[in-house]
């Protein structure tokens, strides 16, 4: 019998992937994946469920008795992406979404102990304004900007108030992982650019702006801090801020992608990304016999996403985008990885399902 069963809300998402299978490769561990469609994870039992209806999560939380950990990874984005950060339907349905949820298991789980709330480095108004460097949690938050994290950790604390059950908010910085079609992945993005531009020779132009020095997290690094997390006397009640443990500038790992991808660095060419052709794409994943779908549903809106992080269109050096993973660190989760070696993990894992042309 599991000693312990975690439900995943948001279980195909990119952060959702990463912890499902952490968790269903735990012994002793029961899983549930809660998404729209199914996970692609045999041993975890999979609860069709869109949470913006409160009636159908509801009528759910009766099958969820046995819960004990909650990941909430699930995210609700409009198109245009960067564009719907600010807005107040994002905001709202968000929001929604966690009360959705959270309220009747409150009422159907009676032994949940732990719940982790995923957050990100819009709490310290990154998409807005430049960051202190480092962020740091409880100090540059920036709670005056409208953002559904604010609405979410507020319920989180409220409904926690006066129950034994405790919490844990991460915030990561970029996530790279495996999941396809969804709204911030890399991989995907930057895989169907490659697989587009090897057809016209072996070089890969970096396709951004100017530099800045950011950071990343590897999802399964990430998945590791979700699974302490939610044991950890030291994380209850406490907000993380988590990353692989260095940093890094777009120009300087272009030369680590392109060999991942079996091509090698020539002079820059900006190119938008977002205006990557359908066809183009077709016509590669035909000529190397791939199993990835069609462009939309490969990439979702991580082309956007990509365009927003490797800064197309700017002249100048951005700002820098640094959170301190101090707290983390003293609390006693020291897990790192060296961010050019994820990238190559992670082109190889597409490359290996055949999502990506071969190296």
């Amino acid at each position: 019998m599991a000693c312990k069963t975690v439900l995943v809300a948001g279980a195909t998402g990119l952060v959702g992937h990463a912890a499902l299978k952490h968790f269903a490769a735990e012994p002793e561990t029961g899983v549930i994946a809660l998404s729209r469609r199914p996970p692609g994870i045999a041993s975890a039992r999979h609860l069709a469920l869109d949470m913006a209806d409160a009636a159908a999560c509801a009528d759910a939380a009766a099958s969820l008795r046995e819960v004990t950990h909650l990941v909430y990874a699930a995210l609700f984005e409009l198109p245009g992406l960067v564009e719907g950060w600010r807005n107040a339907q994002q905001i709202a349905t968000n929001d929604r979404m966690l009360r959705n949820l959270l309220g009747p298991l409150l009422h159907a789980a009676p032994g949940l102990r732990h719940v982790t709330l995923l957050q990100g480095t819009k709490a310290y108004g990154v998409h807005v304004r430049p960051l202190a460097v480092p962020a740091r949690e409880g100090r540059s938050e920036m709670r005056q900007q409208p953002n559904f994290y604010w609405q979410q950790e507020d319920y989180l604390r409220e409904a926690r108030h006066g129950r034994d059950w405790r919490f844990t908010i991460l915030r990561p910085v970029l996530v790279i992982g495996e999941a396809i079609g969804g709204a911030m992945n890399l991989i995907p993005a930057l895989g169907a650019y490659a697989a587009v531009m090897r057809e016209r020779g072996p070089i890969l132009p970096y396709p951004g702006g100017a530099e800045r020095v950011s950071q990343a997290v590897d999802a399964d690094l990430l998945a590791r801090a979700i699974a302490w997390a939610g044991e950890a006397a030291a994380a209850q009640d406490e907000v993380f801020n988590v990353t692989n443990g260095d940093v890094f500038t777009w120009p300087n790992v272009w030369p680590a992608i392109a060999d991942a991808v079996g091509m090698r660095t020539g002079p820059d060419e900006p190119f938008l990304l977002q205006s990557l052709g359908r066809a183009d794409w077709d016509r590669a994943r035909q000529r190397h016999e791939l199993a990835s779908p069609g462009l939309g549903d490969f990439v979702g809106l991580s082309l956007e996403y990509a365009d927003y992080q490797m800064r197309y269109g700017h002249a100048d050096p951005g700002p820098p985008s640094i959170v301190s993973t101090i707290k983390i660190m003293q609390a006693g989760f020291h897990t790192v990885m060296d961010t050019e070696a994820m990238f190559r993990k992670w082109f190889a894992v597409f490359q290996q399902k055949r999502l990506l042309p071969p190296r």
